[in-house]
Parts: structure tokens; C-alpha cells; sequence
């Protein structure tokens, strides 16, 4: 423990999204985000429904699962309740996102006499705010399905603690004062995940399990010169979350109070889409003014006044640095919290008033754009576009191109929820941002140039030597005999015809065979590759799979 570190309690809801639709916890259900499983209840994470998944791959290992589309307003209205609920502990309550938040133990702990007896009222309040909301959650069911509490030094260490623990306040995790280290020891890096930028933190995460360092103790054992050597600021700031120091960045400190940006409405605003618009606005304003000092904001206050005179506030932390997409999306739940939430918290009039306010700040790292294919004006205008339109949207709502890498053309790009400007370093990456894509080398993966098309629903051909036998591989993949010919049957009425029925073949590479994941029943795949080139000059990438061949994609 490091005299910086703070004690902290953290409530957690991975599952928040299901209380806030109140789904039981003992049925079969998944919400979806952005097209992937945000939360699963216990039933459907038995049969295999992971965090992540697809909807077609969730509904094939549980066909019987309740899927349901992630509301993000009702997650911030109900949440808003449980942290109103929360202010008869301690004033000082942190919201990092709709089923998480966290305050500092220091005071409360005086209060109610103890750290143990501190997380049983701390229980008791957030289940009776839930059971108010009318998430279907009945009263003595501790913090409710999935929610849990715990503490330690730090807010990371004590999210994991309330991660470990058990719904139950008699199962919740108190890792002992200075006992931190100890306790990270033999986690998995993994949960190193949501720290700083969601794309540098699968990398680290990444690189760090290929070198065998697969656990935080490990990690930690490192020198501190070499990690920053290695893997520069964003790994130092992993490496001391590891080493169990509070994550608080280094150098942080109060803000000039002149930093804070205000916008007046008249009349007063009572709905969101108005409220929301404008404190897009007052993000980008207050990102201009922190930025012209070097600054950057870590921890934000939202404060509301209404017609009435009456003034409400919140507290807002993000694990890294907030952009004005970050902000902007906070103040869009909290005012979905205030303007639309159960009536103990509504506000009695309409918003004449919002102020957004840096409560903790930090030197901004900047960032360093290259002579060629940096960071472009057009890319500005991109990212702020697409960050309009997920303000008005909301998130998923705008998709961009990422480059990820694989053996196919259909594996190497994938379309991902835009959530920062591209001046920010956002987590979406598209080729037009950073040049030429840095992919790690796939063994197995088909020469360049890439095909043109990638066809979404392959073409199922025929392909036949010269005397009209299919042709097949053997247990080495090897052709049987050259391809000649491809015989395409009728193509439904209204589709587009790749290729023309018995067009012979001119030419041919290959084939390249790949098996992948053959250690997964339900993932792998086994399949050969060929590159043909037609009579007319068309050029094919065909694939075997199955015993049936299908045209995947087409050169320009």
C-alpha cells in the first residue's frame, strides 16, 4: 500500500442491465449491445452465453433464451435511484457507469462503526432501491442478481474484490488495509481489460500472455524501467495497477474552478434529446478549455438547476481520461437519471441551468501525429460527425472499420461501435486513420493483393476437372485432379450472378488448406482455398468447406 492509496468500496452490477429491465435472475436471458451479449442471467451463462458473443451464436447454445435489446436510458434512470439511495451513506459518491459507482471509506466507516458493518448498510440500501424501482428484485435479496460490494485500497482492487465476492453481505470481499498486492497476485491480466483505451488495452493484454506472464503477480514483478521501456505510459499505468497501487493517475489535482462550462436554457428543458444536444456542446467547450492549458479531466461533476432553485449534482469517473464523447455520454445518462427517473429524484421543474465542472485533473499526454498519414483535418471532421450522430443516437449507433487480422479476407476487417473522436485515439481503427494496418503475421493466411468483394452469403459452385468429376482433396490437401470448370447453379430470382454457369478455368493457385481453433468443438474450422481465374477474366477465391465449394470472394 502506497500513502497515496485510498480505501474504497466499490458497488458493482455486471448484470445491471438486466435489473434495469427486470428480468429474474433464475430465467433464461441476454441483453444485446451493439449487436453482442452486454449481460446474461446464471441460467444462460450455464449452457455457455458468454460476454461478447454474437446473437447467433448465443441463441445456438441456448435456443430457449429471452433476448432483449440494451435500453441505456432505463440503466441510467434506474441507477440513478440506487446512487440517490447511496447519499444517505456518504455525499461522495463516484458514478463511473449505470451499475457501478464507489466512495471512499474513510468517513462512513466512523459512522456505522466498522468496514463489515459499513457493507451490510451499504446492502441493505442498494436493495431496498432496487426493490423500489420495481426491477423485480424482492426485498433481503442483499444488492440484488449480480450486484455486489467490495473493499479495498483503490478502486480497482475493490471492483475486483466486489467481482470475486457473492451477492450476500456476508460474502462480500474486504481485502485488509495494505493487503492489495497480495490480493492481485493471482488474478489473470485479463482484467486489465477496461483500463485506459479499450484497443492499447487488449494489445498489452495481448503481448503480455504470449511472454507467459499471465497473472498480475507476475506482471508485477517486472521492473518498473523495463514495463516503461516496453510498453511506455498506458503500460506503467497497467504495472501499477497490478502492483496493487491506487489507480489514481499521477500528478492529478483539483481544478482551476474556471474551467467549468455553463449553458442557460430558456425556457427550461425537460427532454433529453434538447438537454442532451446542448451538453454535447458544453463537452467539446470544456475539452477545448482543459486542453488549451495541457490538461485533461479524469473526474467531472454534472450540476443541474431548475426553474425552482433547486440544484442537483454528480460526480462522474471514467478508469482513463475523459473526452468530450465520454463526457457528453455521462451527462446524457445522468440527465436521463434526473429528467425521466423515479419521482424521489426527478427534479420538481424543468433544467434552466447545466454546468459541467473538471472535479480532478491530470497533464494532458497529447499526442504525437506522424509526417505522413497522421491524423488529417477530414479525419476531424469524420470523428466529429460520427460523435454527433452517436450523441443523438446513442452508442452502436455508428459503425467504422477495424482491421483485426486472419487468414481469410472476411476475418481481417470487422465493423466496431464508434465511441471517441478520431483525435482522441478512439478505439475504432480504420485503415484511412493510421496508413497501412499493423496486423501481426497468420500463418496459413491467403498472398496479397486482398480480393475486392467479399461476399456476404457465398456463391455454392461446382468445381469439375476435364472429364466432369468433382474435384476433392485428400487427407493432405491435395487436389485430386486440376479444375477446369465451375458450374454455378440457377442463382435465385433478384440476386446478382457472380460468375456464369460452366465458365472454365484459365488459370489457378493453390490450394492453401488452414485448420483453426481445433481445440474448440464449436469454433473449428477446416477448410481449402483456391484462386481461379475464368475465361472472361474474372478472378475467384473459391473455398472448400465440408466437402462443398463456394465462391467467398472476388478480385478486382
Amino acid at each position: 500500500m502506497t500513502p497515496t492509496a485510498v480505501r474504497t468500496l466499490v458497488v458493482g452490477c455486471s448484470d445491471w442491465p438486466l435489473v434495469a429491465l427486470g428480468v429474474a435472475s433464475d430465467e433464461s436471458a441476454l441483453v444485446l449491445g451493439a449487436g453482442r451479449v452486454v449481460a446474461a442471467t446464471g441460467p444462460a451463462r450455464a449452457v455457455g452465453v458468454a460476454l461478447g458473443q454474437r446473437r447467433r451464436e448465443a441463441q445456438f447454445l441456448c435456443p430457449e433464451v429471452r433476448v432483449l435489446a440494451r435500453d441505456e436510458g432505463q440503466e441510467a434512470r434506474g441507477f440513478e435511484a440506487v446512487v440517490s439511495a447511496l447519499g444517505t451513506v456518504t455525499p461522495w459518491v463516484e458514478v463511473r457507469r449505470p451499475g457501478r459507482c464507489s466512495f471512499g471509506v474513510r468517513g462512513p466507516v466512523r459512522l456505522f462503526g466498522g468496514e463489515s458493518a459499513l457493507v451490510r448498510h451499504t446492502a441493505e440500501v442498494v436493495d431496498a432501491a432496487v426493490a423500489r424501482i420495481g426491477a423485480g428484485v424482492p426485498a433481503g435479496t442483499a444488492a440484488g442478481p449480480g450486484c455486489r460490494i467490495g473493499v479495498a485500497d483503490g478502486a480497482f482492487a475493490a471492483g475486483l474484490a466486489a467481482h470475486s465476492g457473492g451477492a450476500a453481505p456476508e460474502h462480500s470481499v474486504i481485502v485488509p488495509r495494505g493487503g492489495s498486492p497480495a490480493f492481485l497476485v493471482p488474478l489473470p491480466v485479463g482484467v486489465l481489460l477496461p483500463v485506459g483505451s479499450a484497443g492499447g488495452s487488449t494489445d498489452l493484454v495481448d503481448v503480455l500472455i504470449r511472454l507467459g506472464l499471465t497473472t498480475l503477480g507476475a506482471f508485477a514483478a517486472l521492473p518498473v524501467a523495463d514495463v516503461l521501456a516496453r510498453f511506455g505510459t498506458d503500460g506503467l499505468d497497467a504495472h501499477r495497477l497490478a502492483s496493487g497501487i491506487d489507480d489514481r493517475p499521477v500528478g492529478h489535482r483539483p481544478a482551476p474552478p474556471d474551467l467549468a462550462v455553463s449553458m442557460a436554457f430558456d425556457p427550461p428543458v425537460d427532454r433529453i434529446d434538447r438537454a442532451a444536444f446542448a451538453a454535447r456542446s458544453a463537452a467539446e467547450a470544456l475539452h477545448e478549455r482543459l486542453s488549451a492549458r495541457g490538461m485533461a479531466c479524469t473526474r467531472v461533476v454534472v450540476e443541474a438547476e431548475t426553474e425552482h432553485g433547486q440544484r442537483v449534482s454528480r460526480r462522474w469517473r471514467d478508469e482513463g481520461v475523459l473526452g468530450p464523447v465520454a463526457v457528453a455520454d455521462r451527462v446524457r445518462w445522468q440527465l436521463e437519471g434526473w429528467l425521466h427517473g423515479p419521482p424521489a429524484v426527478r427534479p420538481t421543474s424543468g433544467i434552466t441551468r447545466l454546468v459541467l465542472a473538471p472535479d480532478e485533473v491530470v497533464p494532458a499526454s497529447g499526442r504525437q501525429l506522424g509526417f505522413w498519414g497522421g491524423v488529417s483535418a477530414a479525419d476531424e471532421r469524420a470523428g466529429r460527425a460520427c460523435a454527433r450522430v452517436v450523441g443523438l443516437m446513442g452508442p452502436g449507433s455508428v459503425r467504422i472499420p477495424e482491421w483485426r487480422g486472419g487468414r481469410d479476407p472476411g476475418d481481417r476487417v470487422v465493423l466496431v461501435p464508434f465511441v471517441e473522436p478520431l483525435r482522441e485515439g478512439g478505439s475504432g481503427a480504420c485503415p484511412g486513420r493510421g496508413g497501412k494496418p499493423e496486423v501481426e503475421p497468420w500463418p496459413g493466411a491467403l498472398p496479397g493483393p486482398s480480393p475486392a468483394a467479399v461476399h456476404l452469403e457465398p456463391v455454392v459452385v461446382d468445381v469439375v476437372d476435364a472429364a466432369g468429376a468433382p474435384v476433392g482433396v485428400d487427407g493432405r490437401s491435395r487436389l485430386s485432379a486440376p479444375p477446369d470448370r465451375l458450374i454455378v447453379p440457377q442463382p435465385p430470382a433478384g440476386s446478382r450472378q457472380v460468375v456464369a454457369p460452366g465458365e472454365r478455368v484459365v488459370a489457378w493457385a493453390g490450394p492453401w488448406p488452414v485448420d483453426e481453433r481445433w481445440w474448440d468443438p464449436l469454433r473449428r474450422r477446416r477448410r481449402v482455398r483456391l484462386q481461379v481465374v475464368t475465361a472472361d477474366g474474372t478472378a475467384l477465391l473459391v473455398v472448400l468447406t465440408d466437402g462443398r465449394w463456394t465462391v467467398a470472394a472476388t478480385y478486382d
